[in-house]
This record gives C-alpha cells, structure tokens and sequence, in this order.
C-alpha cells in the first residue's frame, strides 16, 4: 500500500526524534511491502525565521493532503518573549484548529522495566495502564476575547475559556467509545464547583452517559484529579477532559512513566470506525515532551516518545494494525534487553544516544 505523511519535524530536538520515527517507518514499509511519500515543512519557530508565521500555508496544505501528520516539537528560548504576536505553539493549535483534531489521546501504560525512573513508589506503579482523552480545539486557548491591554491603573490580560455543547458531547463520545473497547471505565474531569463550562461539561457527560449503558461514569474535580494520578494512578482507565485540564494532566502523567521521552500522543478528528476498510480519521502523531533546547545536537534525546507516536500513526490513520504492533513489540523488546537513553537510565549504567537507540528499536521491528 501506499500513503502520503506529512513530516513536520519543528525546533528543537524535534528533528531528532522524529529522523527516527521516519526511521521506524521506512523499516516497516521494508517489511511489510508498503510506500511511505514522505513530504516535509516547516512549523513553529523555524517556520518564523523563514516566514514569519508559525504556520505557513504551504505547510498547512500540505498536512491537509496528507494521510497523516508526524509532528516533532516547536518553541525555544529564542522565541520565548511574551510581548511577541507571532508564537512556534501558534503552528501546533493552527494544525490542530486547521486539521479538525479536536481529541488527543494520551497513553500512559508502565513499562515493568523502568519502574525505577519514576519518582514514584513502584507499589502505586503496579498496574497502571491509562489513556487521558484531551479536547484539544475548544476551552481557554482559542475562546475570545483573548487579549493584553494597559490603562491608567496598570496592565491587564483576558482570556476566556468558552465550550458549546457540540464540542462536549464529541469529545465525551470519543471517551466513551475508547473506555468501551477497553475496561469500561470513564472519568470525566472538570471544575463543575467553580466554573460555567464545567457545568455544562457535566450535564453533557450524564447526558452521553445514557448512550453507554456498559460504561461506568464517575465525575471528579480537577484538583482531585490531579492528586489521585500520583496516589493511585491504577484507578484510572480513560479520562477525558478540556483543553487546559487535559494540558497540565498529561504532563503530570509523564512523572508515572519516569520521562516525558517515553510517551506519545495521537490527536485526532474522532476514533477510527470499522476497521481497515472503514473511516480513517486525519490524525496528527507527536511525542508528548517539547523541544528540549538544552540538549538539541548532543544526542541525548529520547526517541521512544516519537516513534510510538508512529506506531499510533499506522494503527489510527493507515488501519495498519499488525505493523502498528510490531513497532511497539520492538520498543518494548529493546527496553527488555536493557537499552536506555540518558533520561532513563539507572546511574552508572551505559547509556545511548537517539540514534544509537532508535537503531536498536528499528533493527528489532519484524
């Protein structure tokens, strides 16, 4: 078979892992019998320097033609000056805006080998296997008005979270059909004690709720939330959630698995439907982790993040399920066999670098 990816690689150590995932690819389509047309451009801050927007047109055409979108990482020192109209995070939300990549799935799953690089206690590590679903077009990064002001008492900032019921009710569909394939379990996080959108948010989950009689719906606060990923992360099966939730969350999630470098996301324009001669949903595959400006060109990247995140490409996007697996059965064989990047290594053990271990990972894909 043959597919079009588009390859935005971004700032960073973005290019870095993302070789690898294009790597991982190409082995797989060696394999398999497949072609891969890889198309690349730019985004995020280089895509600044060169054309002075986040996101060229040409660029967002090109992820528009594509079966699939591999994403690196965007931002920088460089373009971190808050009094700057143009921001690199602008090129990620006009793709996903662009796109139509409205749910973003986020797996969190404990590898056994690498319980020792959390900081967590390996006893609450026992058996975690999450995925948080998080609305990713809605809420407080695209509401309106959205703006900076000064008057003759001082500066001032607004921003505003807005939901319609239509963007809740997709999003919890995508929660409760993923739980459904999977322990039957949803949470659903909000604000509902301090915030309108919450409470919309929860009458439209009870309202969902009905369609899924086989799911189980608990509620729970964000700040609950929060404090029960580190204490008992194992309760959790998929929760769903708003944008700004949905950010911090997964990020605090990544402390579970010991780095940010080991998971990757899939955001998509809902779940695939009907397996591979069904609907395909356009999807965007990203590592979780940005771009990492401290450690760009010394090798020390984690490139397991990215090249999940290209198994996630073939099973959502391409319905290529048995390849899909057999690049997570080769991350998980090269961790088996001890092979760490400096971000997950035990002190005093051998490390490689992202090369070194993305060939590792690509030579073990069957």
């Amino acid at each position: 078979m043959r597919f079009a990816i588009a390859v935005l690689p971004g700032d960073g150590i973005g290019p870095e892992v993302t070789q690898e995932a294009v790597r991982a690819l190409e082995r797989v389509g060696q394999r398999y019998g497949h072609t891969f047309d890889l198309s690349y451009a730019p985004v995020g801050g280089n895509a600044i320097d060169r054309y002075g927007t986040a996101l060229p047109e040409e660029t967002l055409q090109i992820a528009r033609g594509a079966d699939a979108v591999l994403f690196g990482a965007v931002g920088g020192p460089k373009w971190d000056d808050p009094k700057a109209t143009v921001r690199p995070e602008d090129g990620i939300l006009g793709l996903r805006r662009g796109l139509g990549l409205y749910a973003n799935l986020r797996p969190v799953k404990i590898h056994p080998n690498l319980m020792y690089a959390s900081p967590i206690k390996p006893q609450v590590l026992a058996n975690v296997d999450l995925v948080v679903v998080r609305e990713l077009t809605g809420g407080i990064y695209f509401g309106r008005p959205k703006r900076r002001w000064s008057t003759s008492r001082g500066r001032r900032g607004v921003d505003t979270m807005k939901y319609t019921e239509q963007e809740v009710r997709r999003i919890l569909r995508v929660g409760f059909e993923l739980a459904r394939r999977r322990r039957k379990h949803l949470t659903s996080v909000d604000k509902a004690n301090v915030l309108e959108t919450s409470r919309l948010w929860r009458e439209v989950a009870v309202e969902v709720a009905q369609e899924y009689p086989d799911v189980t719906l608990e509620h729970l606060l964000v700040d609950t939330a929060a404090m029960q990923l580190v204490r008992s992360p194992s309760r959790f099966d998929v929760i769903v959630t708003e944008n700004l939730f949905g950010d911090i969350l997964t990020d605090e999630a990544a402390v579970l698995a010991g780095s940010m470098g080991m998971l990757p996301s899939a955001s998509l324009a809902g779940l695939p439907v009907g397996g591979k001669a069904g609907r395909r949903p356009k999807g965007l595959y990203e590592p979780i982790h940005g771009s990492a400006p401290d450690i760009v060109g010394q090798g020390k990247a984690n490139p397991v993040a990215a090249i999940l995140s290209a198994a996630f490409l073939l099973r959502y996007s391409l319905g290529l399920e048995q390849e899909a697996q057999a690049v997570e059965q080769a991350v998980d064989a090269t961790l088996v066999q001890g092979h760490r990047t400096p971000d997950i290594a035990e002190e005093g053990r051998p490390v490689l670098s992202t090369r070194e271990m993305g060939a590792a990972i690509i030579e073990r894909i069957q």
